[in-house]
């Protein structure tokens, strides 16, 4: 029986190499740029020591995710085999065996966990915890509207913390539920893609599509883009980190442009499927993040505005 999305132009079985590098997905590494936020606002990347130990938190990260990566295809194998897209990935196309998949997960989680070890005890904490999501997530969470998407966005707020934890600095309340937030955009914009693409076929490929409607998830969208441009619009004002540099404002028009910009992408266009092909993909966000990055670092390196002055 031939299979439901079969074609005459799929893509030829790569090698074995590039089907592993593919499994682990580096191209997801990208979310785990957030373990540099706290040193970024801290002014932590002037200490040649903090800069190594928020690179190890970040190949933590990077270990840790593509391991539950690994085994979330091998969980998923059968209903990733339904999806239009996803039946091309190694493990559901057959291009990489289940023994070696299981081998290399094992591999990069016990890898993680003793780099995070290394880092210290609110490391390995914040990483167990991360790590004890991603089962509950795999095991039961991701089949339950809202609870799947509010899973990556507790997972993108540990990345955060881990970042801090690493180099022993403290993080606001606010830029945590502003990462939250952002994530939850994220996330929601993609069950919106997936709910587009997949139509009445959307049940085989993920059973939480069947609990949402365009309609909801078209509001989660503009909520979570409106709380995430307020949350950050607080911290860049009002947090201990803004209050110590004033000038932190100045990076507020670019989170805002940004996200405005993303929401522009999702609904004019029905993008969002993969979140960092429209991060890296488009020029203006591209633009945003740079902007971003060199206003915060001008700021918390001692950039005076008297207009700013309280």
């Amino acid at each position: 029986m031939s299979h439901p999305f079969s074609t005459d132009d799929s893509p030829r079985t790569p090698s074995l190499p590039v089907s592993l590098l593919k499994l682990l997905r580096p191209k997801q590494w990208a979310k785990n740029l957030l373990v540099f936020a706290a040193i970024l606002f801290t002014a932590g990347y002037h200490s040649p020591q903090k800069v190594v130990l928020a690179f190890s938190a970040f190949a933590v990260m990077c270990m840790a995710g593509s391991g539950t990566y690994v085994f979330n295809d091998l969980i998923d194998i059968d209903r990733d085999r339904h999806h239009p897209t996803k039946r091309y990935r190694p493990l559901a196309s057959g291009s990489v065996p289940k023994s070696i998949a299981v081998t290399l997960g094992t591999a990069l989680i016990i890898g993680s966990l003793a780099e995070a070890f290394i880092l210290g005890k609110y490391s390995l904490l914040i990483l167990c915890i991360y790590l004890a999501l991603q089962v509950a997530y795999n095991w039961r969470l991701k089949h339950i509207p809202v609870a799947d998407v509010f899973c990556i966005s507790v997972g993108f707020v540990l990345r955060a913390a881990i970042g801090a934890a690493a180099i022993y600095a403290g993080i606001s309340g606010w830029l945590l539920f502003c990462t939250g937030a952002l994530a939850l955009m994220l996330g929601f914009a993609k069950r919106r893609n997936e709910f587009i693409i997949q139509g009445e076929n959307r049940m085989s490929s993920r059973i939480s599509l069947t609990g949402y409607t365009k309609l909801t998830l078209d509001g989660f969208v503009l909520i979570s883009a409106c709380a995430a441009s307020l949350c950050y619009g607080i911290y860049s004002l009002d947090s201990q980190t803004a209050r110590k540099y004033p000038a932190l404002i100045l990076t507020a028009p670019f989170v805002f442009y940004g996200i405005l910009r993303y929401v522009l992408l999702v609904f004019s266009r029905d993008e969002g499927g993969e979140p960092a092909d429209i991060l890296f993909g488009d020029n203006q966000i591209i633009i945003c993040v740079v902007m971003f990055v060199a206003c915060a670092a001008l700021a918390v390196s001692g950039l005076r505005i008297p207009l700013l002055e309280r």
